[in-house]
């Protein structure tokens, strides 16, 4: 090769590579303020008792037949996901939500067994954009029919302590991406779970808040008793559609007379512009994470 070929073979690297940078660039609607590191699953955060990457569930073992209720330990009453992969009983007609756990990595079952659903990961086009109120937020560009799994809401999973030192360390200017999950179990008593995606997260702390979401967030339990946060289609979605959730943990806007009380009665918040017919006009307000540590 000649060595006028040799420069414009380096030429055109260079100008590829050149082309390569600048596409990224424009890849990157953040421009390089959202320079985080990225996971796709929980990560153990200062204060938290169980590393939620620790395998600490067996595993059933359903090798001939499918996984069906009765027969996989992880299926105690009934299947958690249909035919089509959609999450059972999901929607206005749900009252709560029910516990769910999908097999894990120690199942004898076949990856391709139907109780694996959120573990699979996306399964639908999602696009970070620019909105006109709210800051980041997050769509679709798929349509996704109601029930089926969106994606997680994933970062570090903290003790409360530390909760309560980062909510005091924010200023009113702050986003907060801190979520306190609360299960209701028997005799009373509450399993409580706290997931901060502000240094480290996946795709789902973009996601914003309505007061009459199509997500709905549900504790699902795969490897261990740490819950994957995993959202669901509520509703049938279209493509290009805001997709959102209710910070509160309710569904539809659904408030009690207490409720009403305690968001009257609240101290200043900030206002919640998801434009619904039954919008609070506030955001979601966990007062017990703002109490003097």
């Amino acid at each position: 090769m000649s060595a006028e070929a040799v420069k414009k073979l380096s030429f055109e690297i260079a100008a590829s590579e050149k082309e390569s940078a600048a596409a990224k660039e424009q890849q990157d609607v953040a421009c390089g303020l959202e320079n985080l590191p990225y996971t796709p699953d929980h990560v153990a955060g200062p204060g938290v008792d169980i590393d939620p990457t620790q395998i600490t569930f067996p595993g059933c073992t359903c090798i001939e037949t499918p996984c069906v209720p009765g027969t996989c330990s992880c299926l105690r009453h009934e299947n958690n996901y249909n035919d089509n992969l959609c999450l059972r009983d999901v929607g206005s007609e749900a009252k709560y939500a029910k516990p769910v756990f999908e097999c894990n990595v120690l199942c004898q079952c076949g990856v391709h067994c139907r109780n694996r659903v959120v573990q699979s990961g996306l399964h639908f086009l999602l696009q970070v954009f620019q909105t006109e109120k709210k800051g980041w937020g997050l769509r679709t560009l798929e349509s996704i029919p109601k029930g089926r799994f969106v994606c997680e809401y994933a970062g570090e999973v903290l003790g409360f302590s530390e909760v309560q030192r980062r909510i005091h360390l924010q200023t009113s200017h702050d986003p907060n991406y801190i979520i306190a999950v609360r299960e209701h179990i028997y005799n009373g008593q509450v399993i409580e779970t706290f997931v901060d995606p502000t240094y480290i997260g996946n795709v789902g702390r973009f996601l914003n808040h309505s007061c009459e979401p199509n997500l709905l967030m549900i504790p699902v339990r795969i490897d261990s008793m740490v819950p994957k946060l995993a959202l669901f289609a509520a509703k049938d979605i279209l493509p290009g559609e805001e997709l959102s959730y209710d910070y509160s943990g309710r569904f539809l806007n659904q408030l009690s007379s207490k409720d009403k009380e305690r968001i009257d009665g609240d101290p200043p918040r900030k206002p919640c512009y998801c434009g619904a017919q039954s919008c609070t006009t506030v955001l979601p307000y966990d007062s017990s994470l703002y109490m003097a540590p």
